[in-house]
């Protein structure tokens, strides 16, 4: 009867043995599951200490926790941390249980750690950036389980942010969400390595994936752009991609590791340069699950050389509130597709030279003719304080060239160093009857007028909020010559309350010849002088100068007809008059 059971046993053993070989995904030892990989969002970055110093309760080391969110134990042999440039060595054997974690650090770190829970060291455990860095768990076969694209914003907290806090997932749940799903630990001790996290709640992802932006590498290749992590499968159907001006269908998809939120597109046709494509998605989810809807179109096209005046400042906060911070919008006047990677924003030193030079970005993103892009060191400042309709155009720096409350000197460049345009602002340029210029922007009046002069630049409208990041400049005016007429007055009422409707006046002026002087003077309806606004100013082909309806001695004239009366002449002798009558609001 013995060796009838210990047959039947080592059959069962046996059995589960060759079962073992032929399925290596689970090993089954009584009630106890241990998996040989894991499924992507399985195991989890939780938890990450970037910057340990100053310490405010924990040891002054960097680590990571790594925590098994699946139904089964995962062994975590040969499991490795990795950056882009970098990569860890293989962890030891650990049975990770369900809802259980672990630290991982360096060896020097590993004694200080271990206090706090079950921990293990990696050789040339990865470095981690204080402001922003890329992490990502790899399985034994090099699969990418998940990752963190983390950035000191998310701290959302200032004091936090200087270090000795880590930041921590909300919602194990929804591991592909960015910001959106961590914050700064509200531990006492500042993190709360081996423990469930400080901040630990649901937070659902209930928003659809977005398309950010395509660009083109060459011909033939396509890149694009999510605003988060995909169902990898879902987005490598070439039936999800559609590209008009009969390209159609791509040829090939690929989904680039390891965020998962960037796509390759291998068309079958080549794409012309001077045409805009645009490509529409269809179909795919983000890791949760939720399906791309409305925002799911972007324009591409092969992008040309950056030259003068292709881009020009277009509006500058050089003096913002106590609490804001300095912004330049720059417009593609062109008729070309530009990459902004090929823009560079600087200032002047003491001597006028181009000074600290700052490459606007370091990724390929298009820029299509008559879009505008703001430049800042804090989006979030911006859409706190200003209307902005398009945030997507926002482009947030590290650092921008400082730009002084009085005076100073901008310049854009391309990729060569060339000087595509240069802007030299005074503070005296903004509005005179504003009380108070701190948090008001000044504006371009005319996109085709030359940069530098000043009568060109407005302060921003009161109806406006004093700014309009991303969108039109509410003092905005094009030219609009008459070769039959050498001086155009537009509009012919004004009311300089700074509202953003008539708040000055243009006199526009178009010569056949160069070599013209103008005297332009402004007289109230009894021909009494009021003010001048061109004194024997040397003319170009055309032009314009601006009155803000003030008097000579910058004060605010009463309501009534005013008559503008223009001069012209040249060294040939060839004299131009012209009178017009306009009307005067408050």
């Amino acid at each position: 009867m013995k060796r009838i059971i210990y047959f039947f046993a080592f059959f069962i053993i046996s059995f589960n043995c060759i079962a073992a070989k032929e399925n290596t995904k689970l090993i089954s030892f009584s009630d106890t599951s241990i998996r040989l990989f894991a499924q992507p969002y399985e195991l989890v970055i939780d938890e990450i200490m970037a910057d340990p110093t100053p310490a405010v309760g924990l040891p002054n080391c960097e680590w990571i926790e790594i925590r098994n969110i699946s139904a089964h134990a995962i062994d975590l042999l040969n499991w490795k941390l990795a950056k882009p440039n970098s990569i860890s060595g293989s962890m030891k054997s650990f049975i990770l249980q369900p809802d259980s974690a672990i630290i991982i650090c360096s060896s020097s770190s590993l004694n200080q750690l271990t206090i706090y829970g079950a921990a293990m060291s990696v050789t040339y455990f990865p470095s981690l950036s204080n402001s922003s860095d890329l992490i990502y768990l790899l399985s034994p076969e090099g699969k990418t389980i998940h990752a963190v694209d983390y950035s000191d914003t998310w701290y959302k907290n200032e004091l936090k942010k200087q270090g000795g806090w880590t930041l921590e997932m909300i919602d194990l749940n929804n591991p592909c969400a960015g910001a959106e799903n961590w914050s700064a630990s509200t531990a006492s001790i500042g993190g709360t390595p081996g423990k469930i996290n400080s901040i630990d709640a649901i937070n659902l992802d209930l928003s659809d994936p977005e398309l950010l932006r395509a660009y083109a590498i060459d011909s033939l290749q396509v890149m694009l752009v999510f605003n988060e992590p995909l169902d990898s499968a879902e987005a490598a159907m070439s039936s999800r991609y559609f590209v008009n001006n009969a390209i159609g269908y791509p040829l090939k998809v690929t989904v680039i590791q390891p965020i998962f939120n960037t796509v390759q597109l291998q068309l079958k046709y080549p794409i012309q340069k001077g045409i805009i494509y645009e490509i529409a998605v269809d179909g795919i989810k983000d890791c949760i699950g939720n399906v791309i809807e409305n925002k799911n179109k972007s324009k591409f096209a092969l992008f040309q050389q950056l030259d003068s005046f292709d881009i020009i400042i277009n509006e500058i906060l050089f003096n913002p509130d106590f609490d804001g911070v300095d912004y330049v919008e720059v417009l593609n006047r062109s008729n070309k597709p530009l990459n902004l990677k090929n823009l560079y924003i600087a200032n002047a030193d003491f001597y006028g030279h181009v000074d600290n030079i700052t490459k606007v970005s370091e990724k390929d993103i298009l820029f299509f003719p008559g879009e505008y892009l703001l430049i800042t060191e804090n989006a979030y400042v911006i859409k706190r304080d200003f209307f902005t309709p398009f945030p997507e155009r926002i482009l947030q720096l590290n650092s921008l060239p400082s730009m002084n409350d009085d005076k100073g000197t901008l310049f854009l460049l391309n990729d060569n160093g060339k000087i595509i345009d240069q802007l030299s602002y005074q503070y005296d340029w903004h509005f005179k009857l504003l009380n108070n210029v701190e948090g008001v922007s000044l504006e371009r009046i005319d996109i085709n007028a030359p940069t530098q002069n000043k009568e060109n630049w407005h302060s921003a409208a009161t109806s406006v909020g004093y700014g309009t990041p991303t969108y039109k400049n509410s003092q905005n005016n094009i030219s609009a010559f008459n070769n039959e007429q050498n001086i155009i007055i537009d509009p012919l009422s004004i009311s300089p309350n700074n509202d953003g409707l008539n708040d000055f006046l243009r006199i526009n002026y178009s010569f056949k010849t160069p070599g013209y002087v103008a005297n332009i003077n402004v007289f109230d309806q009894r021909g009494r002088f009021v003010r001048s606004v061109a004194n024997n100013a040397v003319c170009g082909i055309s032009g314009f100068f601006t009155w803000d309806g003030l008097n000579q001695n910058g004060q605010q004239l009463p309501t009534g007809i005013y008559i503008i009366c223009s001069d012209s002449f040249n060294l040939k002798g060839e004299i131009k008059k012209c009178k017009n009558a306009i009307v005067l609001k408050q």
